[in-house]
């Protein structure tokens, strides 16, 4: 990746519905430019997908939570995480290191719909603990980081 990538990067991370030709007039390279180095950090999975950003309050999912879980045994680590990205509810699941196991993000509509998303998650394979902290207010929900600078 060069600085010509990552300019084209920072183009469809702002609005990844920009056409090529757009972007070709925003870093001053061919349209043909800009269409082929998009194909390749496509076809390398730079750029894994283009997706569209909902805000959660206007589509009624008020309760935003991270519920830290703890597994009994790494043996069930396989069959949680499965569970967990098949949940609807979860939109973000991590594999951590420290004192728990995975990190979800859990998006829902009412306090009574987190109860029973609650008890989904404390009945998957091995689970042994749960943490739930409740989000008050969002500061900064951003899709992807790019490199400050690229390493030459």
């Amino acid at each position: 990746m060069d600085s010509i990538d990552l300019s084209i990067l920072k183009c469809l991370k702002e609005n990844s519905r920009q056409t090529a030709s757009m972007i070709s007039q925003n870093i001053n390279l061919s349209i043909s430019a800009v269409i082929e180095r998009i194909r390749k950090m496509e076809a390398k999975g730079m750029i894994q997908k283009y997706t569209v950003v909902l805000d959660e309050k206007q589509l009624g999912n008020d309760l935003t939570v991270f519920v830290s879980v703890r597994l009994e045994h790494p043996k069930f680590g396989a069959e949680f995480a499965s569970e967990a990205a098949c949940h609807p509810n979860v939109s973000e699941c991590y594999y951590i290191a420290g004192d728990v196991d995975y990190l979800l993000k859990i998006v829902t509509n009412t306090s009574r719909r987190l109860e029973v998303i609650h008890r989904e998650i404390k009945e998957m394979p091995g689970v042994s603990w749960t943490k739930t902290l409740y989000v008050l207010s969002t500061i900064k929900n951003d899709v992807a980081v790019l490199p400050d600078t690229l390493k030459m």
